[in-house]
């Protein structure tokens, strides 16, 4: 079957509203895959025109693996809700293969990113000033809602090297910029910290691979615009920014002095308290779902950790949390779907395409993402989480080896 242009319009509208519908309507971030999904009925009927590569594979399998490994473990638990969210990562591979015959085209892809970025930052401002809410949300968790507001803002730095190379380059840069700016909105006004603990890190991925595109003088305006911005957006009281550090603060001084336990923070460091614990106990399976949230409340009536932590199903860290439920085996499948991802788009950090090498970024920033947010919230728990993670990769991946 021959690749028509119908077909990569039918592809690129997708991914368009994968992205752009994301963060604004309810479960907005299944609308753009599960079209996808669908659309990926078109293998099943007709043969397109493709060869995987190795580094396919590699991607391919990662999400396999992951989503069988957690997904039987999960049977084995006979819990099949837990069941819906490692399913997610299998229906993604489908969608990887579409994309790898019938790439998006990028100016879809990233004018999606965009408006998707734009609009969680107006909605996000909207709920903050017009409703006057204490932390936006949109239409999800704040914490989930902040933090892929922050990722869809990185994703439009991750762009601009594509939009520097198009023939209206600066309307490009401008509506990537102004996207980046509303994503990193978004996150502030929801009030979520953890995010932003990695942007040193994004920070660096983007310097090696645009830092040498630009003289000392620009970077060093750049550097210096960011920290002006920083500053205003912490003094400014409305922003809320000021409180939530000074909260961060707080919450760890009643801490380490054993005045409170049962703050924003505290609650985390009891509950990685007590899941240490359960992975001393159990190293090599974990305990499962269900064995998990009853040894935690075991936990907190004895007093090893306060009762208000041990009512949580999660560990509030995806690793901590992966390990003490499903053990050694459910790290591994983990750090495999973190890191093989970096290896496959490292590469082509310093690729001589812009258009090429914006993709790599984009998708290296995928995974550095979803690592910081994992820190701090068990981010794979959420079904927005996995939606995100999963199809994001099967959309980055597809369209980076169909074009390079």
């Amino acid at each position: 079957m021959v690749v028509t242009k119908p077909l990569y319009q039918m592809t690129s509208g997708m991914v368009f509203l994968m992205s752009a519908l994301a963060l604004v309507v309810p479960s907005g971030y299944s609308i753009g895959p599960v079209m996808l999904l669908l659309a990926s009925g078109l293998l099943l009927v007709k043969r397109l025109p493709c060869k995987l590569k190795p580094q396919d594979l590699w991607i391919i399998a990662a999400l396999g693996i992951y989503g069988v490994v957690v997904g039987a473990l999960s049977l084995l638990e006979l819990s099949a809700r837990e069941l819906d969210r490692p399913v997610r990562f299998l229906l993604a591979i489908p969608v990887l293969l579409l994309i790898l015959r019938v790439p998006p085209r990028l100016s879809w892809l990233w004018s999606g990113i965009g408006v998707g970025a734009i609009g969680a930052g107006t909605l996000a401002a909207w709920q903050k000033f017009g409703e006057e809410v204490w932390r936006a949300g949109g239409f999800l968790h704040p914490i989930q809602f902040g933090n892929l507001s922050m990722l869809m803002g990185v994703l439009c730095l991750a762009g601009l090297g594509w939009a520097a190379v198009q023939g209206s380059r600066y309307k490009w840069v401008a509506l990537l910029l102004i996207g980046a700016l509303c994503g990193m909105l978004g996150s502030l006004f929801s009030g979520s910290r953890g995010g932003w603990i990695g942007l040193p890190i994004i920070g660096m991925v983007l310097y090696r691979s645009y830092g040498h595109c630009f003289s000392a003088r620009v970077k060093f305006s750049i550097v210096g615009f960011v920290t002006l911005l920083l500053a205003t957006l912490y003094l400014l009281p409305q922003t809320g920014l000021q409180q939530r550090v000074k909260e961060a603060a707080s919450d760890i001084n009643s801490y380490v002095t054993g005045a409170e336990r049962d703050t924003s923070l505290g609650l985390r460091f009891e509950m990685w308290q007590g899941a240490t614990q359960l992975i001393a106990d159990r190293p090599l399976l974990g305990w499962g779902e269900a064995g998990y949230q009853s040894a935690m409340h075991e936990l907190g009536e004895k007093g090893d950790i306060s009762v208000a932590a041990s009512g949580f199903g999660h560990a509030h860290n995806d690793i901590i949390d992966a390990f003490a439920k499903r053990g050694i085996l459910g790290v591994v499948v983990l750090l495999l779907l973190y890191l093989v991802p970096i290896r496959m788009f490292a590469s082509g950090l310093r690729h001589s395409n812009h258009e090429t090498r914006a993709l790599a970024v984009a998708g290296t920033l995928l995974s550095v993402a979803y690592i910081d947010f994992g820190l701090s919230q068990t981010f794979f728990a959420h079904n927005s989480g996995a939606m995100f993670y999963a199809f994001w990769l099967a959309v980055l991946w597809g369209t980076y080896s169909a074009k390079k």
